[in-house]
């Protein structure tokens, strides 16, 4: 990854808190919790998978794809990547599904690479597996998020210690526990919901001309420069990832996270890299995603779409549809005829995030009025080369 004289001599020597390596915890104190062999022990030794996820299959013109639903037919999902126009594939996608103490749980994530595919197919590899075997996984998710978001990232960094690469990645994870949902990330990749046809967004981009962002970064010590977009340094155009060892001290690994209940209303989840969101809006995407009752063909095609648009980045998406009708539901009709029908409680729980107040301030998913205002336009996406300084 090139970078400019700006930023060569920022090189930071993270703290080594702890090593999460080939799913494995080392017996370190992390943040301030020291993990005992027996908590461990007892976190692995209750999860049970419930699938193998099928293997993914790739079609003649180079999709990659496929689809998996749970046991009772309440939730599927697809999900489909392409290359497209970039001469290499630095996206990665993982779907998992496992029993923990009794808990269903399922997670969704979507991991884009930059500078390299190293650190996204380090995500694919270890940062569920890692978040699995937190021992506060289901009492307090949202911490369990936190931690292992950064601790993954000290993990990834110390893997790579020993190499000339500078490698970083996005990070857009959906984690349902029971009916409760977290969406947890970092990057410029997104996750959306559709509400009774409604396109919400779970998640915020990490732009550096979002005013919070740059607000951290300049007090940070780092600068915000224009190259063709806003980039960290003039090198890197999000304010937060995965690796960037170069950038560490600016361009950090803290998700933000939101949560909300899954409710009847909630449709349909699309988590995307931004190969998609460059070219389709939030409200195009539930508008496609909606038009096929299949998550493997929504998924399919989102990714058309978003390629038929021009989009010059890869393209990775998953979509996982909410089968309401397969849960059981409350049976009103075995009321006497003669009674008056009693009025429906209905508090129209929001489906909207709730605060978290270990995270930072939740921002709109378009851009704040006061951030850094985007004017000078570009002739076309930029590409992922643009987005790390290549």
């Amino acid at each position: 990854m090139v970078c400019s004289s700006l930023v060569r001599s920022v090189i930071v020597q993270a703290g080594y808190i702890g090593v999460l390596a080939r799913g494995r915890r080392v017996n370190k104190t992390l943040s301030g919790v020291r993990i005992s062999a027996a908590a461990k022990m007892s976190v692995e030794s209750s999860r049970v998978s419930l699938v193998d996820m099928p293997p993914h299959k790739v079609d003649d013109g180079g999709y990659v794809g496929g689809g998996w639903k749970n046991e009772d037919g309440s939730l599927s999902c697809g999900y489909c990547s392409f290359r497209g126009k970039r001469s290499t594939m630095e996206d990665f996608y993982d779907v998992k599904a496992s029993r923990i103490q009794g808990q269903t749980v399922c997670m969704f994530g979507i991991f884009d690479g930059h500078g390299g595919s190293r650190a996204a197919e380090y995500l694919k590899k270890h940062l569920f597996n890692n978040l699995m075997m937190h021992p506060q996984f289901l009492t307090d998710t949202k911490l369990a998020l936190s931690e292992t978001y950064k601790q993954t990232d000290v993990a990834f960094l110390e893997s790579e210690k020993d190499t000339y690469r500078d490698d970083g990645s996005t990070a857009s994870a959906a984690v349902l526990v029971g009916n409760h949902l977290y969406v947890a990330n970092v990057g410029d990749s997104r996750t959306i919901v559709s509400k009774a046809g409604k396109a919400i967004a779970l998640s915020d981009d990490h732009k550096p001309n979002r005013s919070d962002e740059r607000k951290r970064i300049e007090n940070a010590g780092g600068v915000i420069m224009w190259a063709g977009t806003w980039r960290v340094g003039g090198v890197l155009a999000m304010s937060r990832a995965f690796g960037n060892r170069l950038l560490k001290q600016f361009v950090v690994a803290e998700p933000e996270i939101q949560d909300l209940e899954i409710d009847h209303e909630a449709e349909f989840l699309v988590l995307a890299s931004d190969g998609l969101w460059d070219v389709v809006t939030n409200e195009d995407a539930v508008s496609l995603a909606q038009s096929d009752e299949e998550p493997v063909a929504a998924a399919r095609k989102l990714t058309d779409t978003a390629f038929t648009r021009g989009s010059a980045d890869n393209i990775t998406c998953i979509v996982v549809k909410f089968h309401h009708d397969k849960t059981e539901s409350p049976k009103s009709e075995t009321k006497p005829v003669a009674e008056p029908e009693e009025p429906k409680q209905n508090p129209k729980a929001e489906l909207e995030p709730q605060s978290n107040p270990n995270a930072e301030p939740e921002t709109e998913s378009n851009p704040k009025s006061d951030a850094i205002p985007d004017t000078k336009p570009e002739t076309e996406p930029e590409t992922k080369g643009a987005k790390a300084g290549e």
